[in-house]
């Protein structure tokens, strides 16, 4: 692999999980009600989705084809910007934990207005822009359906109490908006 690509790849990385890290608020004091043991087995699923698109890599002198590049030159910026601009929209209501605040708001802007869930659409996207450049298909095929298995788990949890919060206002809500893949409802 190039050393052009491998500076893209740390680069969309970094990109991504700054605002994670740096933007997004933590240990915040405000009461609220979690779904955690749902989102802890989802985020489980989803940790060992990356951990396998991590390990299972391609030998150094496998070439990489046309498409594959492609693929990870526009999954790892669409990444950066769905991450940055998902925290951003979201603001105080940002949790790794599914879980609602006493105050908490319904997001519909921004990347939300394209999906429910752009932080899992841009965690997606950087396992893909990895997978393209790191995982050989067999393994990656397995990644994809551990992610996507922990991202349903983690999207039902957080729906059920988002619905028990905001009732007929959220039920519109998912109807006009895919869950994290646009136009996949």
């Amino acid at each position: 692999m190039t050393p052009i690509l491998w500076i893209a790849y740390v680069v969309f990385w970094a990109a991504w999980a700054y605002p994670f890290f740096f933007r997004a608020p933590h240990k915040q004091k405000r009461k609220s009600v979690t779904a955690r043991r749902a989102t802890l087995v989802g985020l489980a699923l989803q940790l060992a989705a990356y951990s396998i698109a991590f390990t299972f890599y391609f030998p150094v002198n496998i070439p990489r084809n046309d498409l594959r590049i492609a693929v990870f030159l526009i999954s790892g910026p669409i990444a950066g910007i769905l991450a940055w601009t998902s925290v951003t929209h979201l603001g105080r209501q940002f949790r790794i934990t599914a879980g609602l605040y006493e105050d908490h708001e319904l997001v519909t802007t921004g990347p939300y207005s394209v999906v429910r869930h752009p932080i899992y659409a841009s965690m997606l996207a950087i396992l893909i822009c990895t997978q393209s450049l790191l995982t050989p298909l067999r393994w990656a095929v397995v990644s994809l359906f551990l992610f996507v298995a922990g991202t349903e788990i983690r999207v039902r949890a957080e729906e059920a109490l988002l619905a028990s919060r905001f009732g007929e206002a959220f039920q519109r809500y998912r109807k006009s908006v895919s869950a994290y893949i646009p136009f996949v409802r």
